[in-house]
């Protein structure tokens, strides 16, 4: 099928793909600052864009991207929304529940932010499901993959991932140029506290410098992203 956009599909288109792959995906992100030179969505963005990539290659269904994560600690940064455990626990239980329901054999919760709580909400939610024996539940995060770029919040990694799905999103002008305000980093340590002071030019971007993005890296590191998705989807 060329569109496994679950929300675009019909109930007999729905019943096809799934005659021939059984699989849905469930895209995870936030609205959390990403720099200036990223959108907020990025990582609802990133987790979409790579579960309509996976299904489109090796079958399957794509469920619109939940903009709601938790965790992280940049809660208080401008155009962040951040919600508790708790408050997420019910709608992504349900969302199980009910594509267990329909007779679904596998789900994959794929979340594109990484923080430690959200990461293990969803590994939490996989087990638990799981082990009632209904359904094949996987909590895949970005940064569980090994990639050659390693996970970062708002630099090279996330800027060069997003890239290769929404290039126009990426505006690495609007950062302070490179030779102008180079990052002062205290023994080079790029996830500092000093990045989050706003008076840096790297605020809120947490990783080796955005400004070193080079567009051509985007490609190959979102096909090593997608080997490594769909490599554990069949697994």
């Amino acid at each position: 099928m060329s569109e496994v956009r679950l929300e675009l599909l019909l109930p007999a288109e729905i019943r096809a793909a799934m005659a021939l792959r059984s699989v849905v995906y469930v895209p995870l992100g936030t609205y959390e600052w990403h720099g200036e030179h990223l959108p907020i969505g990025l990582d609802g963005l990133t987790a979409h864009g790579i579960c309509l990539a996976a299904a489109q290659r090796d079958g399957g269904l794509v469920c619109p991207p939940l903009y709601y994560g938790t965790g992280g600690g940049h809660g208080a940064y401008p155009w962040t929304i951040m919600v508790e455990v708790e408050e997420l626990l019910p709608l992504l239980r349900a969302t199980i529940i009910r594509l267990d329901a329909f007779g679904v054999r596998t789900i994959v919760l794929v979340s594109g932010h990484f923080a430690g709580e959200q990461v293990e909400m969803i590994q939490s939610l996989a087990a638990e499901a799981t082990a009632e024996g209904t359904v094949r539940v996987l909590a895949l995060a970005v940064n569980m993959a090994r990639l050659e770029l390693a996970p970062d919040h708002a630099a090279l990694f996330e800027t060069t991932l997003l890239g290769a799905l929404w290039p126009d999103r990426v505006q690495i002008e609007r950062l302070p140029p490179l030779a102008a305000a180079p990052s002062i980093d205290p023994d080079g340590r790029t996830m500092g506290p000093q990045r989050h002071d706003p008076s840096h030019p790297l605020y809120g971007i947490f990783g080796p410098d955005p400004r070193r993005y080079d567009p051509t890296r985007s490609a190959p590191l979102l096909e090593a992203m997608l080997d490594w998705v769909v490599a554990r989807v069949r697994g």
